[in-house]
């Protein structure tokens, strides 16, 4: 009896095509996401956008904040660009920015390098030093104010040294320089914890190998470290630059803005117009602060792009 060879029969089990109602149901999107979102769009509207976009088209007019108002196109604007008083804060907020930013960054780097090596006490050397950043800047500010005007010019008295028996604040041409201290005092910190993130992300295999090709510390610290958290100085340049230009509480506390207008910044400065009634004069010093600071920020992301992990 001759076999008969059966063929194999393979049952294909293919899913049904996806519908159109099925793909749709997909992608939308469920409507209590809208819900929880409408509150938040609804205040940043009220508190943000619309304060923006009315203080825009008040900066074209005479107002003092109140009552009628003409439209007088760009006088403001050509008045702000004339005015020695708003250039000397442009020009000081700049400076203070610039070297805040760079005494800020090297110092909490510094830091950084000794907090995570192999130090006893590292946990509480952390702590002790993260204190001055839950501090309220004002309070801050008052302190140093009266160490500054009473304190040290004793202490200069008492010991001869010339340069601190009066007080720092009181001279126009060093006053910044005791608000660039106190503002990095309270800022080093917070770059200092980016910064001892960014140095524990390095794996220490990589250490282990250049040890075994001889390099030396510096060459450690120049060929892989720098590199390896380029990433986190960018971050912390970024949001340094960003909270110098608009400083405002710890030179309040601290000089008022003075000796005279020396350490008066752009944000005291539009303030002290609204109180003036100069409210549209002012309005137009804000509009153009905000696009020199987005000038800034272009040209950081610019100079920044494609360093650790900025896409181009």
């Amino acid at each position: 009896m001759s076999s008969m060879t059966r063929p194999s029969i393979r049952a294909e089990v293919t899913p049904p095509p996806a519908t159109t109602a099925a793909r749709a149901g997909r992608s939308r999107v469920d409507p209590l996401y809208y819900l929880f979102l409408l509150p938040s769009l609804v205040i940043f509207t009220l508190a943000v956008t619309l304060p923006a976009v009315l203080g825009f088209i008040y900066s074209f007019t005479n107002s003092v904040g109140f009552g009628d108002f003409e439209f007088i196109g760009v006088r403001n604007f050509i008045a702000v660009f004339r005015d020695e008083g708003v250039l000397g804060a442009y020009g000081f907020t700049l400076t203070f920015s610039l070297v805040t930013v760079t005494v800020v960054n090297a110092v909490a780097f510094l830091l950084a390098l000794g907090l995570t090596s192999r130090v006893r006490f590292r946990a509480a050397l952390r702590t002790v030093f993260v204190i001055p950043m839950v501090i309220s800047g004002i309070v801050i500010a008052f302190v140093f104010q009266y160490l500054f005007s009473n304190s040290l010019p004793l202490f200069g008295q008492s010991t001869g040294i010339e340069p601190l028996a009066t007080s720092l604040l009181a001279n126009p041409n060093l006053a910044w320089l005791a608000i660039v201290f106190v503002t990095a005092w309270q800022s080093i910190p917070s770059a200092m914890l980016i910064y001892i993130a960014g140095l524990l992300t390095v794996p220490p295999e990589v250490y282990e190998a250049s040890s075994i090709d001889g390099a030396s510390p510096w060459q450690n610290l120049r060929h892989i470290t720098l590199p390896l958290i380029a990433g986190y100085a960018v971050i912390n340049t970024v949001l340094g630059f960003k909270n110098y230009l608009n400083a405002y509480d710890i030179i309040i506390g601290l000089t008022d803005g003075g000796p005279g207008v020396a350490t008066r910044s752009v944000a005291m400065s539009i303030f002290r117009g609204f109180e003036g009634g100069d409210y549209a004069y002012q309005m137009a010093n804000a509009v153009i602060f905000f696009l020199i600071s987005i000038v800034i920020a272009l040209i950081q992301l610019r100079f920044t792009r494609g360093k650790g992990g900025i896409a181009a």
